[in-house]
């Protein structure tokens, strides 16, 4: 019998960069808004006004655009971020928003979740499944509602408007959950044997086991809450509780250095936070994706 030729080294390694190629080009064309977010936030003035002017200006030409900028500067950074007091008020209303709706959700949604998963009682499938029936509804659908509860709370127009819903998301529930089920009943029982309580389970037993859908569920929070849009516009009047989302849209084309410096400021701590719980935000989607 003949042998089989195998491939050599060369071939292999052109076939190997024959199937990276496609990939490569996808994983450009997702950097390449922030590549040019970069480089505009350090392209001088009069660079990004010839680049920009062809589209904000009304025009049907395309706006050109530069990789590396031909004369960089840091007069934008030096203005978002000791000329521009708005900025930082905007960046603390927003690092307040999301922090206050991660507090909220650690003590509401982490506990909600356990009793969801560990603990049978009539009407816990159906309250399950209502609350992935409130997670994929969007903002749209209880808008109206949340505003007359809000406003009967006295609420509306303050931080507390956003922070107060956003503590009572559903998705982290639902991530939690799939986590804290999986949990073996066997440990939870020998606790049990030895005399632990329910309070003590859950503290000392749920939370450390459960510690990757927390963590998943907190990343993806964070990353929704850092930029949410829709309700600051609708609760919120006041300019001075805008969150930083609110600020940027408003920025002209002889403020678009400041803008794209401002926009780049603005993404670093989610990404920041994305580089950090990226290994526990997988985790999060495979377990959501895992059906029953």
């Amino acid at each position: 019998m003949r042998k089989r030729k195998g491939y050599g080294p060369g071939r292999k390694y052109v076939l190997r960069l024959a199937a990276l190629a496609p990939l490569l080009l996808l994983a450009l064309l997702t950097v390449s808004p922030l590549l040019f977010l970069v480089s505009g936030s350090f392209s001088g003035k009069r660079e990004l006004f010839e680049a920009l002017s062809p589209i904000m200006q009304g025009g049907e030409a395309f706006a050109g655009w530069r990789l590396l900028p031909l004369y960089p500067t840091l007069r934008h950074l030096v203005e978002v971020l000791f000329d521009s007091p708005e900025f930082f008020q905007m960046f603390w209303n927003s690092a307040k928003l999301t922090v206050g709706v991660l507090a909220g959700q650690l003590l509401f949604a982490t506990t909600s979740a356990w009793g969801l998963a560990r603990y049978r009682f009539p009407g816990r499938r159906q309250l399950y499944l209502l609350y992935i029936v409130l997670m994929m509804m969007p903002f749209q659908v209880t808008m109206l509602s949340q505003y007359l509860v809000l406003n009967a709370l006295g609420l509306y127009d303050s931080l507390w408007s956003i922070i107060l819903p956003g503590t009572f998301s559903t998705f982290s529930v639902f991530l939690m959950f799939r986590f804290f089920e999986g949990i073996p009943e066997s440990i939870l029982e020998a606790a049990r044997i030895d005399g632990a309580g329910e309070p003590g389970i859950f503290l000392r037993l749920g939370l450390p086991l459960g510690a990757p859908g927390i963590f998943s569920a907190m990343v993806l929070q964070f990353l929704e809450c850092w930029s949410m849009i829709e309700q600051p516009v609708t609760f919120l009047k006041t300019k001075s509780l805008w969150p930083l989302s609110l600020y940027l849209p408003e920025i002209r084309l002889e403020q678009a250095g400041a803008a794209l410096c401002a926009s780049l400021l603005a993404v670093l701590p989610a990404l920041l936070v994305f580089c950090i719980g990226q290994e526990y935000l997988e985790q999060g989607i495979m377990a959501a994706a895992v059906k029953e």
